[in-house]
């Protein structure tokens, strides 16, 4: 393992050539879950094979030489999309017109937690982002709240909650600028 600095990331609009990698580490992290049929790899294969399809669809991926660590993948919102309409509250319609890039995923190998790289590349995937804010969904109760909390150590506030899957987890809907000064 190395330092910070040396971790490479490398941005990608062509799913089918980093499939497997976000398959892999999606394995990996999420090993503990894969028994339930929410955080299975078929559904998580579904999901990020509908999500592909979305406009606007891109990934970051860091590296430790050759070795694929954690990713970020997102999608352009669009006015209309269910990721606005699934909001409980509701949102401000002036919200949803604002263009935005909704983070679908983002994941770290555990060998790598603890650096600052999950923000790195994530700070590194919006600044090449052409959408005003960023929104994501994040499960309030994951790593105790942690999870959470990092995020709005990023700049994100809680705006709504969803819950996208019947079988999944009610969502904590969070909003930030793309830029934050």
């Amino acid at each position: 393992m190395t330092t910070g600095s040396a971790i490479e990331l490398r941005r990608t609009t062509d799913s089918d050539a980093v499939w497997s990698t976000l398959i892999d580490i999606y394995v990996e992290v999420r090993a503990d879950r894969l028994h339930r049929s929410h955080y299975s790899v078929e559904r998580f294969g579904e999901r990020l094979a509908r999500h592909a399809a979305e406009p606007g669809w891109e990934a970051v991926i860091g590296f430790d030489r050759s070795v694929p660590i954690g990713f970020v993948y997102a999608t352009t919102l669009q006015t209309d999309a269910s990721w606005w309409r699934r909001m409980t509250p509701p949102l401000p319609e002036f919200r949803t017109r604002i263009p935005t890039v909704a983070l679908k995923e983002g994941m770290l190998r555990t060998p790598w937690r603890g650096k600052g790289l999950a923000r790195r590349g994530h700070e590194v995937f919006l600044a090449g982002r052409p959408e005003q804010q960023a929104t994501l969904l994040v499960n309030p109760l994951a790593g105790n709240g942690k999870v959470k909390a990092l995020y709005e150590s990023w700049g994100y506030e809680t705006i709504s909650e969803q819950q996208p899957a019947l079988d999944g987890p009610v969502l904590t809907a969070m909003l930030r600028a793309v830029r934050v000064r």
